[in-house]
């Protein structure tokens, strides 16, 4: 049985440990050189995740961001080479935002970034460690499987 105590040390204990897996994925990204932040990194890796290119408008309810965040966002990933802001072909009023090849290429170098990272925070785990880690952020990120 958890205490408020115990569950209070749990909380920033994953805090503790999301700051740290940022820190190094910042740190990754800058040996990589690839001229992403953590925040564009994020908007790209959402990109990749729509069926159809997105408006400004789905992304910042996506990202859970104000629309002028996006906005910033894709100004400079456009500027990159990475994004590219296309007419909706069925509505030319509305801009939809779309990966550009060197984007794609950026986002399977995020992915070596992303598993680096992982690798570095996961070293001092046995494989029997990993795998209940695993399984434990599973129960957590999935959250509880009742019926109701």
């Amino acid at each position: 049985m958890t205490t408020p105590d115990s569950d209070g040390l749990l909380a920033e204990q994953l805090l503790r440990l999301t700051r740290r897996v940022f820190r190094i994925q910042k740190r990754h990204l800058g040996q990589r050189g690839l001229g992403v932040t953590p925040a564009q990194s994020r908007l790209l890796r959402t990109l990749a995740h729509c069926d159809a290119p997105p408006r400004m408008a789905d992304l910042a309810e996506r990202l859970e961001v104000v629309p002028r965040a996006v906005t910033s966002l894709v100004d400079a990933l456009e500027d990159g080479g990475k994004v590219r802001r296309v007419p909706d072909p069925t509505n030319r009023r509305v801009i939809r935002i779309e990966l550009t090849g060197d984007g794609v290429k950026t986002l399977r170098e995020l992915h070596d970034v992303r598993r680096a990272a992982a690798e570095e925070i996961l070293a001092p785990l046995s494989d029997e460690q990993r795998a209940a880690l695993g399984g434990l952020l599973d129960t957590l990120v999935d959250g509880p499987h009742w019926q109701h």
